[in-house]
This record gives C-alpha cells, structure tokens and sequence, in this order.
C-alpha cells in the first residue's frame, strides 16, 4: 500500500472464486485470512500460507475484534441462507464490520446474475429491475441489499458483483462429458453467460485498485451462449462425440437443476470494460474452455466447493 503496511484481505467464505482471488493476493505479498465450514479445508488452506477460520450460522467467529483487526480489504462470499438479514456474516458481525469501516479501503459481495430473473433472452445491465425467479436469487437479492445498507449507514466501502456461471479448473464441463453425465438440451434460444475464475479475479483486483464505493458490476464474459453449443464445444476440445440433443420435457434433471434454466438473458458486460479497463482473457467460452483443459491436463484438480 501507498504507505508501505501490508494489505490485509478478510474473507468470509474461502469458496471457489474468493480463494482463488486470495492465493493471487497471497503471492502478491498480502496478508490474507479467511473462514471456512470444516476443519479439512481449513488445514488444505493454511497449508498454502492463508490465515483460516472456522465460520457458519452456527459457529460465529469466536473473537471477531482481534480476527478482523487491520484488515484492509474484505470479500464476502458465504451464500445467503434465508435467515436474519440472510448472511450469517452479516447476522453475527455486522456491529463488528461497521465499528471497523474506517479502516477497510474497499469491500466486495459476491452476488449473481440470477438476481435479474428471466427476461426471454433480452439484455440486462446493472440498472435493470431485479425480478428474481428463484427462492434462491431471492435471497441473494435480499442479502445485497443488506451489504448496500452498511454502506450507507456505516460506511463500508461495499461493491456488489454479479457473477454470471463460474467456471475454471476443477470446475467445467469435462468431466461430466468423461462420465457420460454431460446433457445437450435443445433449447437454442436460451442463453446463459459464464466467466472464468481468473477473469473474475482480474475483476476483483481492476475493482481494488479503483475503488468506488456503492458500484455493482455485471461480471459475465463477451458472449452469452446456449449450453447444448458450450457442451459440443467440449467434446470437440476432448475428440468425443456430444451427446445427442433431447428436448426440455425429456430431459432427466432435478428439480434443483431446473430451476437453473427458468431465467433466459443476456449480461452486458460493458461497466467493467469501461470503468475499471478490463479486458477478460477469456471473452467467450471458446477460449476459456481450452484454457481450463489445458490446466486440468497439467495438472489434474479436484473440483473445489
């Protein structure tokens, strides 16, 4: 930082997107902590040098004032569960988040496209109404607009992001596609966006490095795309045949994953291009898919949660 102390980055919820953002703040030089629901993820992570936390509803921090003490810079990424002001961080340590404001530089919350609902494939941006489709976008509309809160009433530097599908090493197509699980539905005209996990952390950094407190970005990449393309697309990646197109009624999926294909928008993207200059290094999914391929060939990953 400008004036020579060491940054200090807290998470709430080291999931897939916030621990890869804190490995590269890591090797960056920073100081970086964060919670976690079990004891196996945390000793995974303080193997690679983070600070780590047990944290859920029902197991608040155990001395929040010296946990966040000096933090610069915090990430919310624990997903909203429906209670209180539906963020357990939010619920158990709010009065400790505002009492701190005065020191954090910038404040993040992970939210999701989802809040927008289904728009029968038209565009949304950030100023679009949020009509939620789902319980679960629900949610994450009610606990952004909590975090908003502790911006204006307790000055929290707070950024809203909505991140389209997350997607990256570990985590993708393939293998679904190597144990015959993969499916192609035949729904053209329904598109999703995606974003790879690494553009998310150039995001992230972009959004750090140009504080504006109160800004929400839209992060999905350059090309929305129906998923029956992203899935050929793979198997062409892999030199195996797609599996065949079957239509929404005989599609054997759960009710959970259903309630994924209810919404049909396309993300503009344009905000984070023009306000914090970023460029995705995987603008469509073409490119992050062989990316992501190569590196689980390099090196095989498990997907993390």
């Amino acid at each position: 930082m400008a004036d020579g102390t060491v940054p200090r980055l807290f998470c709430f919820g080291l999931g897939y997107s916030a621990s890869h953002l804190a490995r590269r703040l890591l090797h960056r030089g920073w100081h970086v902590a964060g919670t976690v629901r079990s004891a196996e993820k945390a000793d995974q992570l303080r193997e690679q040098g983070l600070e780590v936390h047990l944290f859920d509803r029902d197991h608040p921090l155990a001395d929040p004032a010296a946990t966040l003490a000096g933090t610069t810079h915090l990430l919310i990424s624990v997903p909203p569960d429906g209670q209180g002001a539906g963020d357990a961080a939010l619920d158990h340590h709010g009065a400790d988040l505002a009492a701190c404001a005065d020191q954090l530089h910038w404040a993040g919350y992970l939210s999701t496209t989802g809040v927008y609902g289904n728009r029968d494939g038209g565009w949304v941006d950030e100023n679009s109404e949020l009509c939620p489709s789902s319980a679960r976008s629900a949610r994450r509309v009610q606990a952004e607009t909590a975090w908003r809160r502790m911006h204006i009433d307790h000055g929290v530097p707070m950024h809203t992001f909505r991140l389209a599908g997350i997607y990256g090493p570990g985590r993708g197509p393939f293998r679904s596609i190597r144990e015959g699980k993969a499916k192609r539905i035949d729904l053209p005209e329904q598109k999703f966006g995606r974003i790879h996990v690494e553009d998310i952390g150039d995001v992230l950094e972009a959004s750090i490095a140009r504080p504006d407190p109160g800004a929400i970005y839209n992060v999905s990449d350059d090309e929305p795309a129906a998923p029956a393309d992203v899935t050929q697309f793979a198997c062409e990646l892999l030199g195996v045949e797609p599996p065949p197109l079957v239509s929404w009624e005989e599609a054997d999926m759960s009710a959970m994953a259903r309630t994924f294909w209810q919404d049909n928008k396309r993300v503009d993207n344009s905000k984070v291009h023009r306000d914090l200059g970023v460029q995705f290094r995987y603008p469509t999914y073409r490119e992050g898919l062989q990316a992501v391929l190569q590196a689980e060939t390099q090196t095989p990953v498990e997907r993390r949660s």
